[in-house]
């Protein structure tokens, strides 16, 4: 396969030629060849139409400065082939791999990680090594087998590990995985430590979900925070919770409040990133009746929710149980437009009205962009 990239540096955005290590196979910045104020201006048009009911709550997006627009992804899923007798990182097209070493939009942790690995991996054709994860500082090589492969190749992170920026290298077994990368069996700490700690000090580990753009992230809980405004005698439901990067800010303000994860990961680290706060592990929907427990010494005028759903929106039970638990506001970091529509369209009928729409680049780049919901009852009154 011919790789094509540029030989030369390039700008962020545009300009007609990609920076360098772009290739012009590779389908994921999809808004590469735009200037970062077309990519903008076409993301707040696409939520503008999707969202068009409430267009005129339609707030200007916080985008990505230039410096921000390369190398801020630091997590990654790549697929992993040998080569030519060499171990590659990308994605599929086809059945054939494009390699992604050297992409600009990776980190340059992911990019010395990648590099490390493609120096010491063992020589060995028959190691089912399928994919590459990383998460900031923690990273996973996911092997499709129930054994577990010869290991001395792993010496050499004692010589290359710190310098890459790597704290902890972990081998998973999951002779199934596929569309799922991750099971909660055989997991095997190759080397560092189980555990890192973000730029705001959060606990994470191999399986975190996090925010690539940590400014704006914290931009868009400012905003949930002024907008929910917690204090003592309130209680807020946090729905989604993951890591805990939200539970401490409300926390802070004297509220109650309660988690809900569906990771195991998550919940140990959210134990510690926000202690204090009253967890509970599993599917939000199957959670309701101990979310109705924690509520229930809060009149319905000192309820608060925080929801950061997947792509698929919220659960059906939980749209419906929303309503009837009588949170006064709503905070919704949605990152489909489709399914905020849908919500936000059911929890407007059920008696909530939307104050505000806030979008988000938080993928620079690409056609993705999130928006901060804030809805509020209409039994919220002055």
């Amino acid at each position: 396969m011919r790789i094509e990239t540029t030989p030369t540096g390039g700008p962020a955005f545009g300009e007609g030629f990609f920076p360098r290590g772009c290739s012009s196979l590779c389908r994921a910045c999809d808004h590469r060849s735009l200037s970062r104020e077309e990519s903008e201006a076409q993301k707040r048009g696409w939520l503008a139409s999707k969202l068009a009911p409430w267009a005129d709550r339609l707030a200007p997006l916080e985008g990505a400065t230039e410096a921000e627009s390369l190398g801020y992804r630091d997590r990654v899923r790549l697929h992993v082939r040998r080569i030519d007798g060499r171990w590659r990182f990308g994605m599929l097209r086809g059945d054939e791999l494009l390699p992604l070493e050297d992409c600009p939009v990776h980190s340059s942790r992911v990019r010395r990680s990648l590099a490390l690995l493609s120096r010491i991996l063992p020589d060995d054709p028959l190691l089912p090594l399928a994919f590459y994860a990383q998460s900031g500082a923690q990273a996973t090589l996911i092997v499709k087998s129930r054994t577990r492969p010869d290991l001395t190749w792993t010496k050499g992170l004692d010589e290359g590990g710190v310098e890459s920026g790597l704290e902890g290298l972990w081998l998973h077994l999951h002779p199934s995985a596929g569309r799922r990368l991750f099971a909660n069996r055989e997991w095997i700490l190759l080397w560092g430590q189980r555990r890192s700690q973000d730029s705001g000090g959060l606990v994470y580990g191999p399986c975190a979900f996090q925010q690539l753009l940590p400014r704006l992230y914290e931009r868009s809980l400012d905003e949930a925070e002024a907008f929910l405004a917690p204090c003592m005698g309130d209680g807020v439901v946090d729905l989604y919770c993951g890591n805990g990067a939200s539970l401490a800010r409300w926390l802070r303000r004297g509220a109650a409040v309660v988690g809900v994860e569906l990771s195991g990961e998550a919940m140990e680290n959210a134990a510690v990133n926000g202690p204090g706060a009253s967890l509970l592990r599993g599917c939000c929907a199957e959670r309701i009746p101990q979310l109705d427990s924690f509520l229930s010494p809060h009149a319905r005028s000192r309820r608060l929710a925080y929801v950061n759903p997947p792509r698929t929106g919220l659960e059906p039970e939980v749209a419906r149980w929303l309503p009837r638990a009588g949170f006064r506001r709503i905070a919704y970091l949605s990152c489909s437009a489709g399914t905020l529509r849908r919500d936000m369209t059911f929890l407007e009928e059920a008696g909530y009205d939307v104050l505000r729409l806030r979008p988000y680049d938080f993928f620079p780049r690409t056609r993705h962009v999130e928006c901060l919901a804030l809805l509020s009852s209409r039994d919220d009154r002055p």
